[in-house]
């Protein structure tokens, strides 16, 4: 029987393990956590079938100008810790030109092609449709200009990609959000996304399933990786663990880990936070406030606000300025209510320069394997590179051409 560990217990890891196990592997997953506490837990709880293109730096000066004079809510940054960020940003600019940028919505767009069906099939053995709903999510647009832009955008998507949406009038809107005022531009909403209660809840669904078909949970120290006469080996509370075969899914921490081994890997680190809200209107689908640069939509917990990206130091202390101005701008949508938690919670999401997840073996290290660089998607690709990788490691024909995605190409 082939044998693998898993280092990381979030959506790509805890996917990869179960696909592993499908093909008759014995698997064990190792974390310093139980699965799905890290980023996993804290996205916006959507399984985007439409987010087709990946998200290119911005070109012009004028978005650009509005970076870094602080003037938008979708990107913020650290002065201090910009330097961590240069060279991976210089290269995230050279892959945003429209030729390069429009080769990585071609790879990219076949793995999103593929989300909701590999979720669907994990949703159903898990036995967690209870935290899944299929209907959509909405883009609100707050001035006419970008409204305008974004039905243009949505229709190309959907002759080229089959993508389906709905355009609603500022009327339309609220009368679908009664919560919403009824003077605002209006709204994309797309069809075929599905959104999750409890993000985490889901992740941990998961991690059972592949339990109960007996796969082995364990608590371990990820950096102590080491390779062995017989393939790979990694310390946990019960002990060294062995097994012939190594993948790495640990998101942001991954390129840490395989520094030591030889590899460079690049990541773009965008911090995000989320904060709770209860007690105030109730919404049915999560927006997206366009302008407002942020997330909002029903969670277990109340109203959860998904904030867009902070460039900073790792393990710099959690900063108030986007999050606070994320509640400023939802609170002139809706009443919000109070906030849940004393402290927002915050993580980060791995991009890679190129906007493409990191999928296959070292290319120095045979039985070393990785899965990570996701960007804004892990959630939503969880299952689909989960399914691609356990193609790749047990020699089958991969639904997908790899090459892409390959790590020898950084």
């Amino acid at each position: 029987m082939q044998s693998a560990i898993v280092l990381g217990g979030g959506m790509i890891g805890v996917s990869a393990a179960l696909h592993l196990q499908q093909r008759g592997w014995a698997v064990t997953l190792v974390d310093r956590r139980e699965p799905g506490r890290e980023t996993s837990y804290g996205n916006a709880g959507m399984i985007q079938a439409e987010a087709v293109r990946p998200y290119p730096m911005p070109r012009d000066l004028a978005t650009l100008l509005k970076i870094v004079t602080g003037r938008t809510n979708d990107v913020r940054y650290s002065l201090s810790s910009l330097h961590l960020h240069i060279e991976p940003l210089l290269r995230y600019w050279w892959h945003s030109a429209p030729k390069r940028h429009r080769e990585a919505v071609d790879a990219w767009a076949r793995l999103i092609g593929y989300a909701t069906s590999e979720h669907d099939i994990l949703i159903r053995e898990a036995h967690a449709d209870n935290l899944i709903r299929r209907a959509g999510y909405r883009m609100l647009h707050r001035d006419a200009a970008s409204f305008d832009l974004a039905i243009r955008t949505a229709e190309e998507d959907r002759r080229e990609f089959g993508v389906n949406f709905r355009v609603l009038s500022g009327k339309e809107l609220a009368r679908a959000e009664p919560v919403l005022r009824d003077d605002l531009p209006g709204a994309i909403h797309w069809l075929d996304t599905w959104t999750v209660s409890d993000p985490g809840a889901l992740v941990t669904a998961y991690a059972e399933l592949f339990e109960r078909r007996g796969g082995a949970i364990v608590l371990g120290d990820a950096q102590s990786l080491r390779q062995t006469a017989t393939g790979w080996s990694v310390d946990t509370d019960q002990g060294r663990l062995d097994a012939a075969n190594a993948v790495v899914t640990l998101g942001p921490w991954s390129p840490d880990l395989l520094h030591k081994f030889g590899y460079r890997i690049p990541l773009v680190r965008k911090r995000g936070y989320h904060m709770h809200y209860s007690g105030g209107a109730s919404l049915d689908l999560p927006l997206i406030d366009k302008a407002g640069g942020y997330a909002m939509g029903p969670m277990a917990k109340g109203i959860r606000i998904t904030t867009g990206a902070e460039l900073t130091s790792p393990d710099a202390l959690a900063t108030p300025v986007q999050l606070a101005s994320a509640e400023a701008s939802a609170r002139e949508l809706i009443d919000l209510g109070k906030r849940v938690e004393p402290d927002p919670w915050f993580g980060t999401r791995p991009c890679t320069p190129d906007m493409l997840p990191v999928l296959g073996q070292a290319p120095q290290h045979p039985g070393l394997w990785m899965n990570f660089g996701h960007g804004h998607q892990g959630f939503t690709l969880g299952p689909a590179t989960g399914r691609l990788l356990a193609e790749m490691m047990s020699g089958e024909t991969p639904a997908i051409d790899p090459m892409p995605y390959r790590p020898e190409r950084f």
